[in-house]
């Protein structure tokens, strides 16, 4: 029973140890003397070479140049009508003016408060440009010597495919009370930006008012404007501006202390003060028609 035991221990040691090397030589990755590589290629493949020609480097050898050789530039000869350029130092010296001139055209107008190119001087003054409170600067009225009245301030409305669009029309009377006077209309979404618009308009617009010496017209005239028709007359001295609506404003505006307006047709402002104004330019100097006539002042009431 003992023989038996040992003898079967014995062959399965053998066997065990068979299957181990059979194992060890099929599935390992490390190559034996016997067995090549399982990663080696079976045949070799042969690549064609490229091999370059010794015509197609073209190298340059500088056999006769020393590189410590120290060499000179050489310029050419200048032609027989060469004339040098004068240099910047020659030329006349700059005036004041234009030295302005060109500084302003480069960094704008100066903050000593003078304009060579007729600029705004006080656009980095901050006591005169404010801005509010949502970062937008506030436009300050222009200072050329003229006023502003605001005649009329109208809610407008128009329509639309998605509805209806609102905004301001406003009519605005400019002048300098010296016998300059312009009437303008504009119309923003904001009162204050159509007053804006419409005193730009009216300053684009601006005529001349002919008076005499007592600061009232030279002659009677009409003038009408769509369904507006305003009537103008002179008056004597301490009269007073006998009118209303806008023809008065635009009187006013004018300059003219003795007068006497009526309106005859549409109530509209509008068209009543450009009715006033083409009255006014129908009117002219007992100076002017007399040269026109060639003949002396005095002979026209003859």
């Amino acid at each position: 029973m003992a023989s038996t035991i040992t003898m079967a221990a014995s062959l399965t040691s053998s066997l065990s140890s068979t299957f181990s090397s059979l194992s060890l030589r099929r599935f390992s990755l490390i190559p034996t003397p016997h067995q090549p590589t399982s990663l080696s290629l079976s045949k070799s493949l042969n690549f064609p070479s490229i091999r370059t020609q010794a015509t197609d480097i073209d190298t340059t050898f500088f056999d006769n140049v020393d590189p410590d050789e120290i060499t000179t530039f050489d310029p050419p000869e200048k032609p027989e009508d060469f004339v040098p350029p004068p240099s910047f130092d020659e030329g006349p010296q700059e005036t004041e003016e234009q030295i302005a001139r060109a500084y302003e055209e480069l960094y704008g107008p100066a903050y000593s408060g003078e304009s060579v190119l007729g600029n705004d001087v006080y656009v980095m003054d901050s006591k005169v440009k404010k801005t509010s409170a949502f970062g937008k600067v506030k436009k300050d009225k222009v200072r050329d010597g003229f006023e502003e009245r605001v005649v009329q301030v109208r809610r407008v409305t128009k329509v639309v495919k998605g509805g209806k669009q609102l905004h301001f029309r406003a009519v605005v009377v400019v002048g300098d009370k010296k016998g300059q006077v312009g009437v303008g209309v504009g119309k923003a979404k904001e009162v204050v930006a159509a007053v804006q618009k419409s005193a730009t308009n009216a300053r684009r617009n601006i005529i001349t008012v002919p008076m005499t010496k007592y600061l009232t017209f030279p002659h009677r005239s009409d003038g009408d404007y769509g369904a507006a028709k305003v009537m103008l007359r002179p008056a004597s001295p301490g009269t007073g501006v006998i009118a209303g609506g806008a023809v008065r404003i635009v009187l006013e505006m004018a300059g003219v202390e003795n007068a006497l307006g009526k309106q005859l047709g549409s109530n509209n402002a509008l068209n009543n003060a450009r009715a006033t104004v083409v009255a006014v330019q129908q009117m002219r100097q007992f100076s002017e028609v007399a040269r026109e006539r060639g003949i002396p002042m005095e002979e026209l009431w003859k």
